[in-house]
């Protein structure tokens, strides 16, 4: 069984969203690479709304109890919200 940290996930979703680097931490490669690319090819204008988005799930994983985020992010698979 896979164990990652919801406060890790958390707070690389806050602070590095736009690169999608919560995405990989918690191994949705897939939803990162989008978020990066988006972020990098658009010379930081989509870097804004990657960023919101990464500040949304950081927040929604860091308000959720420790078995749902398991639950929900590890052991099946959300990569979007």
């Amino acid at each position: 069984m896979n164990q990652k940290d919801k406060t890790a996930a958390g707070l690389l979703g806050i602070f590095l969203g736009a690169l999608g680097i919560h995405k990989f931490y918690l191994g949705y490669t897939k939803e990162g690479v989008i978020m990066l690319v988006v972020s990098l090819a658009t010379c930081g204008i989509g870097a804004t709304v990657m960023e919101i988005i990464g500040i949304i799930e950081g927040i929604m994983y860091l308000t959720k109890s420790d078995e749902e985020f398991q639950a929900t992010y590890v052991d099946s698979y959300k990569g979007w919200f």
